[in-house]
């Protein structure tokens, strides 16, 4: 945060206590919805913890629910915060599947690059890395591409609390220096738990400041 900024994290607490709607799925970029308001995305492979972190992040126990019903785990599904709107967060598809068909992998990469690539309002992405294993090739593929669309970007781990404080640390200052050498990377990297709620403020307030940038 910058100075002048002791407000935001009041600012974020209050804005994701608030109206938070499920608005729709897009398999493609004809179904977006009009890009009148910043938008946050937030990817990781498909068992990083995602919707659990959506849910925290959101105070809600089954908003990222939606994005788990069957022909939406494919496809942005995207979330109305605030009312009037002020953000939305935009739910991408999980990747990593280890025995996914090629055509299924290849239509991802293009909806996602596309989408990456395309969007004027994207203001940041959340990539979600699980803190038991690190950064894993796959994820850097996704680093890569977003290096590549100039598309700035967090690393978040997730599930910090099934892992000692000691394992998290290390953890978290290797992904701190893989981050340093990324051009579209932000500084900042985040520790988070979903379930005890750990680095959850923190997270709403970078999200806010993004939206704000």
């Amino acid at each position: 945060m910058t100075v002048g900024d002791d407000d935001l994290p009041e600012r974020a607490r209050k804005l994701f206590a608030g109206p938070i709607d499920f608005l729709k799925s897009a398999p493609g970029l004809q179904f977006l919805p009009d890009p009148t308001v910043p938008e946050v995305a937030f990817a990781g492979r498909s068992n990083v913890g995602k919707s659990s972190l959506l849910n925290a992040l959101t105070n809600r126990k089954t908003l990222a629910r939606t994005s788990n019903t069957p022909g939406r785990t494919q496809e942005l599904n995207f979330f109305d915060v605030g009312k009037p709107l002020f953000l939305r967060l935009v739910d991408m598809p999980g990747y990593g599947f280890a025995d996914a068909p090629k055509d299924l992998v290849k239509r991802w990469r293009f909806l996602v690059n596309d989408y990456l690539r395309g969007r004027p309002v994207l203001k940041r992405a959340l990539i979600l890395i699980d803190g038991r294993h690190g950064i894993k090739p796959v994820d850097r593929e996704v680093m890569d591409m977003l290096d590549a669309a100039a598309v700035s970007y967090h690393l978040v781990l997730t599930k910090g609390d099934k892992v000692k404080p000691t394992a998290l640390a290390q953890t978290l200052a290797s992904t701190g220096q893989e981050a340093a050498k990324r051009p579209a990377a932000h500084p900042t990297v985040f520790a988070t738990s979903s379930e005890t709620g750990e680095g959850i403020a923190e997270l709403r307030t970078a999200v806010l400041q993004a939206a704000l940038t």
